[in-house]
């Protein structure tokens, strides 16, 4: 750690062009994905798509204006990974990460 320097994580999936959240990192302290960058929502949801409490873990979701149309030239592929977004606007979409988080 340099003296006077500032150390972030950065996570994000290349679907949602590529940083979708960051946090700061600190000497001796967990490392994080830490909080949403600004216009993307992060969802923690179990098997049915339900939000799970926190500390529970769950499958990561990302919404937001960066996200990708889908996969070129996989439907099926798109399908299963760009689901609706039940907790936004009518036609609205989240991408399924697969991270368990």
């Amino acid at each position: 750690w340099e003296p006077g320097r500032k150390y972030f994580n950065a996570y994000g999936p290349t679907e949602t062009t590529i940083i979708s959240s960051y946090a700061r990192l600190n000497p001796g302290r967990h490392i994080t994905i830490g909080r949403p960058v600004h216009g993307m929502t992060a969802l923690v949801l179990d098997a049915r798509m339900n939000p799970v409490p926190p500390g529970v873990a769950g499958e990561l979701y990302l919404a937001g204006g960066a996200l990708a149309r889908g996969y070129h030239n996989r439907p099926d592929l798109t399908a299963d990974r760009f689901v609706a977004n039940p907790w936004s606007t009518e036609g609205a979409r989240m991408y399924r990460t697969g991270d368990v988080v």
